[in-house]
């Protein structure tokens, strides 16, 4: 299903992160990268060594041979590569200037510079990876908790592309029964047992919404959760902020109105980010600009938020609720906070209406609290082993597949002839195979995959 011509080409590009390392690394793809080398490089002529072999030598200057770096070479025949080409990967000292230095030497001997994503672009059209696993390429690349390095290991190690793949083709194999009917369109004759052919309908159905209901969960690890943390000014929410996160990364002040702008953390609970946003204090009425740019500021964090703070100070005499936050009940969760004091009897605690009470200030209820916000955005505990569905290309690939099986469904049930049958049948298996790539995936849609990696992957 390659969409694009063969690659006579070879690329080139720094495949390190930015900045100043013990290591850099310049890689080389293509059919000529073997050859580049050996024209930068000293030390054992690359063209008639073993594929997944290191050499040592120095990296030269094309157009003068003056020397650029001492380096390790590593060679990957084609198709024994990343990319299903030969592979030149090029270790040397990682400073920026000399990665530079190696590069422009590499271009200068004929490659070219890489796309982003393109390594991986060529590794998906040589058939090296599916379309589901390149994109967990970047999904790992990106990952900064354990839940995100979990669910795209088993992603690209194929887990979910197998799941796809049993059900294509059970699929395909009634596909292909009722193709025949209609052969024997004349005779009147029915190789697809509808019977079994209800059973396998009702059961893809059953999967493929337990893969859309994961994208909730799905989305969770890849974008973590938003916490807005909401309350009226003194209510703790600053100290709270720095109780979870563990460090004064918020002024704390008896002041009011001290948060004039939102303050954002992260914090890792079981292996699930939470981004924290302490926000300005919520009142009434307020003469100060500024302080009502936050408040509002405040109001809009609340709106998006996955889950909502709601701090409540229990030595406040103004009992008065925050209005605005009724819509958002079903995400709020109702913390009474300071406690510790001396002057708060524990009837006025157990009597407030709330879902946890803490101590800010003393770090007490702090663990409960934590259990209580991954309870409200994951609901279960993550299950990596399972698939878990976190990419929104993929979800919306599900749903028109889930569409198109109650459209098989709808047909049988009015006893439709095998040939209308099988458009709807064709459209769900084009819907499984735009996840995986195995149908023609457009160009468009591969350059705003593989656009969203970065150079030299």
């Amino acid at each position: 299903m390659n969409v694009f011509s063969g690659f006579d080409d070879t690329i080139a590009a720094i495949a390190t992160p930015p900045g100043i390392g013990a290591i850099g690394v310049i890689r080389l793809s293509g059919r000529d990268a073997i050859s580049i080398a050996d024209a930068i490089f000293k030390g054992k002529r690359l063209s008639g060594q073993e594929t997944h072999t290191v050499h040592f030598g120095h990296i030269v200057a094309p157009e003068n041979g003056a020397l650029i770096d001492e380096v390790v070479v590593t060679l990957f025949r084609a198709p024994k590569s990343y990319t299903g080409e030969n592979v030149v990967e090029i270790s040397g000292h990682g400073a920026p200037y000399i990665l530079q230095k190696i590069l422009e030497a590499a271009v200068a001997a004929g490659a070219r510079l890489a796309k982003a994503g393109e390594y991986t672009q060529r590794a998906f059209l040589n058939g090296k990876l599916d379309l589901a696993q390149a994109e967990a390429v970047a999904d790992l690349i990106a990952a900064d908790s354990q839940a995100q390095h979990q669910a795209a290991l088993q992603q690209l190690r194929g887990g979910f592309s197998g799941d796809l793949a049993k059900l294509r083709d059970q699929l395909i194999n009634f596909a292909a029964l009722i193709e025949l009917e209609l052969d024997f369109s004349d005779e009147d004759v029915e190789f697809a047992d509808r019977a079994q052919f209800r059973t396998l309908i009702s059961n893809l159905k059953f999967q493929i919404s337990n893969l859309i209901n994961s994208f909730r969960l799905g989305n969770v690890i890849k974008n973590g959760v938003s916490v807005a943390i909401i309350g009226k000014p003194n209510a703790g929410k600053s100290t709270l902020l720095n109780a979870l996160v563990n460090e004064e990364r918020a002024i704390v002040s008896e002041i009011a109105g001290t948060t004039r702008d939102t303050i954002e953390e992260t914090l890792n609970i079981n292996g699930v980010l939470f981004r924290l946003i302490d926000t300005a204090g919520i009142r009434e009425h307020t003469t100060d600009r500024i302080e009502s740019i936050g408040i509002e500021r405040s109001r809009q964090n609340a709106a998006k938020a996955n889950i909502i703070l709601h701090l409540i100070d229990v030595t406040d005499p103004d009992t008065a609720a925050i209005g605005w936050l009724e819509p958002f009940a079903d995400k709020t969760i109702v913390i009474l906070n300071k406690t510790d004091r001396e002057e708060v009897p524990l009837s006025d605690i157990e009597h407030r209406a709330s879902d946890v009470a803490i101590s800010a200030k003393k770090n007490t209820g702090m663990e409960a609290l934590k259990e209580l916000m991954y309870e409200r955005a994951v609901g279960e505990t993550i299950r990596t082993e399972n698939s878990i569905v976190t990419n929104a290309r993929h979800y919306d690939a599900l749903s028109k597949m889930m569409d198109s099986l109650a459209a098989i469904e709808s047909g049988m049930n009015q006893n439709l002839t095998g040939d209308l049958l099988s458009i709807d049948i064709r459209r769900a298996l084009h819907y499984l195979g735009e996840i995986t790539g195995q149908v023609e995936v457009d160009r468009d849609i591969l350059g705003t995959i593989f656009g969203k990696f970065c150079i030299g992957k």
